[in-house]
């Protein structure tokens, strides 16, 4: 078993050429722009990734051990490392969204610190146990079991998240956002391309209504 485990426009923030065309940090949630990343969707497995194509892994407990899913929640199936143009290397689900890794949370031992609204903002990458891999390796593909009982996929320990604020495949609008959340590379290391000028917020969690939510700050 494995361990388990986004400046001024003109005068005011800007972002880095490579970010996702469209963005504005001010309104993170406004539009929903096509990342430079969605102009190649061809982009390929990373070729220095040492597992094979169609490995897969079998990480943590046993699975009748595991919580139901929440409604709605569906598991992440596959872990595939890619290239991007700019963006360099990442890892994308079964439905081509990239995957992010928190600081908040910690990889030794694992554990994740991003739960409810967090946890709606930044869905956590659920398991069976069995996802399929490629260009990611399988020694550093494990899960931790978090607060509700689900096990989430870690990759060098650390637990493995999609954002809402990515529309569309390809996107990475999470990346740098808080100053927390970080594109991850196939090996589990934080991707520190393509970053942000200024501290991008997060997009506000779903069950908060805009009268509730227009004074917060959501940095997770």
């Amino acid at each position: 078993m494995k361990r388990t485990v986004v400046v001024a426009v003109s005068a005011m923030v800007a972002l880095t050429a490579c970010a996702p065309a469209g963005y504005n940090a001010a309104d993170p949630g406004a539009a929903e722009p096509v990342a430079v990343a969605a102009a190649d969707p061809t982009a390929t497995a990373d070729p220095e990734a040492s597992a094979e194509p169609g490995a897969s892994a079998s990480p943590g407990a046993e699975a009748e051990n595991d919580a139901p899913l929440p409604d709605g929640v569906d598991l992440t199936e596959s872990l595939t490392g890619k290239k991007f143009p700019r963006m360099g290397s990442a890892v994308v689900n079964q439905d081509g969204f990239l995957l992010y890794r928190f600081d908040r949370d910690s990889n030794d031992p694992p554990a994740t610190n991003c739960e409810d609204q967090c946890a709606e903002v930044w869905p956590p990458a659920l398991t069976d146990g069995n996802p399929k891999l490629k260009g990611v390796s399988d020694d550093a593909v494990g899960t931790v079991t978090r607060p509700d009982g689900t096990r989430q996929i870690t990759l060098d320990g650390w637990p493995l998240y999609t954002y809402i604020g990515d529309k569309k495949p390809g996107q990475w609008k999470g990346q740098g956002v808080g100053g927390t959340w970080f594109v991850v590379n196939p090996d589990g290391s934080k991707n520190l391309e393509c970053l942000p000028k200024g501290t991008p917020k997060a997009v506000a969690p779903p069950s908060k209504t805009k009268s509730d939510s227009s004074d917060s700050d959501y940095d997770y």
